[in-house]
């Protein structure tokens, strides 16, 4: 078969799977066998596709991601999480300390933990009827919140960048490394955000909060762990201590152990931790499993060669490809969330950005960008839905989505930094080698 034809046939495949209701890892799997079975036949390809699955639960790379996720969600089960936006919320009094305490509590949860979805959990599910009792906006408080949880995404160490410089065979340290100064000034750009909304709409922000100080105590046990969790993972991976899958045990055993002794965790919220984990490792193990099959059939008629031949045929500028890319991207998020999108689409893509002659940890980070985008973008923005059911029904899904447009715009901004400075993202993991 031409690779065209095995490239519509693919996509014709997993979109007719995805329209009748069949979950994307069972999708992925489905189109792909047709083509499987082409090249190998049933038998060979039953035998191959066994060794491929295997392969992919035994990876040691990937056992980063089940600790990373363990890790944030004993935070989220504990009180580390919770207090930690207590303490940014009541240790800056200012007007709208709230709002910046969830961008500073997201920010920091994002620090030891890589989840968008469990970071918009743990820490709006403390500060959205805070911040609602308090008589901050809807709009606002959604907003805020829920693109907060996106920093979990960019600030490393995070399971989107994870699992693209699995795909793309990049170093998973310079990848982390090269979010922070990107995330650092995303996280400026959301403070940015709020200080204009108070300034325009001055009624969606109280003038002043009844909330009482923190006792000293309280407060140690909230910073102490977030920053010796922060620290063992920063420290150990770029200072060459440790490798990504060896720093997130490390960090997940030290996660453990503070949060029964300074945290508050109790046996149930242990075994809620674990049983999530669980929970969320199926669907990712399946789903990283299905995504091997898909790239294998992808690789062997070399669709992502020929596309990118095709692609660059038609003489486009550098930027145009990349406009055009995180314009796709952008609208794919609308349909699919963010890790199917890396496993189908990325295979494909980042040969294309690289005859291009973009730094694929550069584009890593603008990946990632338009990965948090896509978690903001209706219909299927997972932190709009997380946010409007932690709300209670108090705050409509109409909200939270014109809550976060600000706040996209703030993203939008941040990758045309990038495009204009591409050291922005290069200059720290020039420095670490």
């Amino acid at each position: 078969m031409e690779w065209y034809t095995v490239g519509l046939g693919l996509l014709a495949l997993l979109m007719v799977f995805i329209v009748i209701g069949l979950p994307i890892p069972f999708a992925l799997a489905a189109a792909s066998l047709p083509f499987l079975w082409d090249i190998q036949g049933w038998k060979t390809s039953v035998v191959s596709s066994e060794l491929k699955l295997w392969g992919v639960w035994i990876d040691y790379i990937l056992l980063a991601v089940p600790l990373f996720v363990f890790l944030g969600e004993l935070i989220g089960k504990s009180n580390i999480g919770p207090n930690l936006y207590q303490f940014l919320h009541q240790g800056v009094r200012l007007k709208g300390s709230a709002a910046y305490g969830s961008i500073g509590a997201s920010a920091a949860f994002g620090a030891v933990c890589g989840s968008s979805m469990v970071g918009a959990l743990t820490i709006g599910g403390v500060a959205l009827p805070e911040m609602l009792r308090l008589g901050y906006g809807k709009r606002l408080s959604s907003g805020v919140l829920a693109a907060g949880g996106t920093l979990s995404v960019l600030i490393p160490p995070s399971l989107i960048l994870l699992f693209y410089g699995i795909v793309t065979d990049q170093s998973i340290g310079d990848l982390f490394i090269a979010g922070v100064i990107p995330g650092l000034i995303l996280v400026t750009g959301f403070v940015v955000v709020v200080l204009v909304w108070g300034r325009m709409r001055p009624q969606d922000i109280p003038s002043s909060e009844d909330a009482a100080k923190m006792p000293v105590l309280i407060i140690l046990s909230t910073l102490g762990p977030v920053i010796l969790i922060g620290l063992v993972i920063t420290v150990a991976i770029y200072a060459g201590i440790a490798t990504p899958t060896e720093a997130a045990a490390v960090a997940a055993l030290l996660t453990v152990i503070l949060a029964f002794g300074v945290g508050g965790l109790t046996w149930d919220g242990f075994k809620q931790a674990l049983f999530s984990t669980m929970r969320t490792m199926g669907y990712l193990g399946l789903l990283l499993s299905a995504g091997v099959l898909f790239g294998f059939v992808l690789t062997y008629y070399r669709v992502p060669q020929q596309f990118t031949e095709l692609f660059l045929s038609f003489d486009l500028s550098p930027y145009t490809v990349l406009m055009i890319v995180i314009v796709f991207y952008i609208v794919l998020g609308m349909f699919l969330e963010p890790v199917s999108m890396t496993f189908i689409t990325l295979p494909t893509i980042f040969p294309l950005m690289s005859a291009a002659g973009f730094d694929l940890i550069w584009f890593g980070v603008v990946y990632t960008i338009t990965m948090e985008i896509a978690v903001l973008t209706p219909p299927v923005g997972l932190n709009l839905y997380v946010i409007q059911a932690i709300s209670r029904d108090k705050v409509s899904i109409g909200d939270v989505i014109m809550g976060c447009l600000p706040f996209i715009g703030a993203m939008v901004l941040l990758i045309a930094i990038l495009i204009a400075a591409p050291e922005v993202a290069l200059w720290l993991p020039d420095q670490m080698r």
